[in-house]
């Protein structure tokens, strides 16, 4: 869906979302089915992703793997100070 300019407007097909996200349009449709990925049916039952919602699915996926990948880290710490021999 774009505009005159080239540029994507407000709402998203699960195609480009897909695109946007190089995953499949099943694996898009799987997002907003599983209600991870917020979006709208309009029409004939075509779904509708919110630019700001995708943007927000992204910032929170990139902090999910922030948190995880600090935790992992976290983890791995104190594990020699616990089998210490004394």
């Amino acid at each position: 869906m774009t505009g005159s300019d080239g540029a994507l407007g407000r709402f998203l097909t699960l195609a480009d979302v897909a695109e946007i996200l190089n995953v499949s349009a099943g694996q898009a449709y799987g997002l907003v089915r599983s209600g991870e990925l917020p979006a709208i049916k309009v029409g004939g039952g075509h779904w509708r992703i919110e630019r700001d919602r995708l943007e927000d699915y992204i910032a929170a996926k990139y902090e999910e793997s922030r948190r995880s990948g600090l935790w992992r880290q976290a983890e791995f710490t104190d594990v020699p100070e616990l089998f210490i021999d004394r």
